[in-house]
């Protein structure tokens, strides 16, 4: 009897897992892994890391290089890229033209950094950020060059943690974005204007509401050009607006909206055919509907799904909510829920510890938690709300409670939490 043949195209986070989960759940078929990366899996926010000297290279990959996955799992690495994938024959077709047949397939492209067309990407020090390729660049520039001013466009938590590199190098740094406040698709305005109350604090100059147009080149500098008008000067540039799912390479078989859509099995419309990571649309538990939701855990835990059930083992992953955890320049923000949501609004401080906290409620349920400088207790929390999601109607156990009160959270914080409970 001939073995399966499975591959897996492109080799992040969710891909590893799903490779691992395999092994671990018996699989002994053929495995054939497409990345076109000869490092093994990294982890994009560790970029700012390895750019600044405080990681090695190959610190950035937690799981081991390429050579001993390779040899750990079993698997073929083949660094032709990916065409595309016919989904009705389960077959890869690959840049030099071969097509090869499979019995499984699991799609583990991720994303990339948007750069939106503006003129001037070509200029000199204008760099995008996604890729330890990407850090090599500006660590090479940093190196080679006087860089004495930055412009970071993109207030996301990828644009922040340049900021804090910059900063702690003496450059002179602007943080700009369309949006009005920093973090946008997570932060409240609130706890927006705090964090950014404290950037200005520490000498960032930020430029919110800006439309850039383009990018000059003026005397030895870059130059950005804004729809209002503003031109704002510098040495470097860092285009940080955002990412946009890997999807090019699904035919149009597969059902596909911003990302690859999936069922709770990591399962797409087709067949035989798995996806995972940030190409694909797992469920939202918050709204029920499909989205992308571009974390590391989640991709770990969406890969994990597929290779289970890839390896016969039926195995489900209900979904997540959108949420974000980063630390920067001393300060945490953790941000769980819908920014977009509706409903009862509570903010609290505490003046001593210097935390900021925001709650909002609706029919009984937390929809979204922002909190500063609090990241003690942000498992807790992120537990609380994905019970109370999922229809758990118990509140925070005591010990829990105690927990809260330790790291700083307001006994009115946790006294609403227990009495919505």
């Amino acid at each position: 009897m001939m073995k399966q043949k499975t591959a897996v195209v492109g080799f992040g986070c969710a891909g590893y897992h799903g490779v691992k989960a395999m092994r671990e759940h018996g699989y002994d078929g053929e495995i054939d892994v497409y990345t076109d990366s000869p490092w093994a899996p990294a982890n994009p926010m560790l970029t700012t890391y390895y750019i600044y000297g405080k990681l090695p290279r190959e610190a950035t990959c937690p799981f081991g290089t390429l050579e001993e996955l390779a040899v750990k799992y079993h698997f073929h690495a083949i660094a032709e890229p990916v065409e595309k994938v016919h989904s009705e024959e389960r077959s890869i077709q690959t840049r030099d033209g071969a097509v090869k047949r499979y019995d499984q397939l699991l799609i583990a492209t991720g994303a990339r950094a948007f750069v939106p067309p503006i003129e001037g990407l070509d200029c000199k020090n204008v760099f995008s950020m996604r890729t330890m390729e990407d850090a090599g660049r500006v660590k090479k520039v940093l190196q080679q060059e006087k860089i004495e001013s930055a412009v970071v466009v993109g207030a996301s938590m990828a644009g922040i943690k340049l900021v804090e590199l910059f900063h702690a190098r003496g450059i002179t740094c602007t943080l700009v974005d369309m949006a009005p406040g920093i973090f946008p698709i997570a932060a409240v305005p609130c706890i927006a204007s705090e964090i950014e109350d404290r950037l200005r604090e520490k000498g960032v100059r930020l430029a919110f509401s800006k439309a850039l147009e383009r990018i000059e080149e003026a005397g030895g500098k870059r130059r950005l050009v804004f729809a209002d008008g503003e031109r704002i000067p510098c040495d470097l540039v860092m285009m940080c607006i955002g990412t946009r799912a890997n999807t090019e390479i699904a035919d149009d078989k597969l059902k596909i909206n911003r990302g690859i859509v999936v069922d709770e099995r990591m399962q797409t419309n087709m067949p035989g055919i798995y996806c995972a990571g940030d190409c694909s649309e797992g469920t939202n538990l918050q709204t029920k509907e499909t989205q992308i939701i571009g974390i590391w855990d989640n991709a770990a835990k969406q890969g994990r799904t597929a290779g289970a059930n890839m390896a016969g083992v039926r195995t489900v992953y209900q979904g997540n909510m959108p949420h974000n955890i980063t630390h920067f320049m001393g300060m945490d923000f953790i941000g769980y829920g819908d920014v977009r949501s509706k409903g009862r609004e509570y903010v609290y401080e505490n003046r001593e510890r210097g935390q900021k906290f925001f709650l909002r409620m609706e029919e009984g349920k937390p929809v979204c938690m922002n909190f500063l400088d609090s990241f003690g207790a942000s498992g807790v929390l992120k537990s609380y709300m994905l019970r109370k999601i999922n229809g758990g109607t118990e509140p925070p156990n005591p010990a829990a409670r105690v927990r809260l009160l330790h790291e700083g959270i307001p006994r009115e914080l946790i006294e609403l939490l227990m009495k919505e409970g």
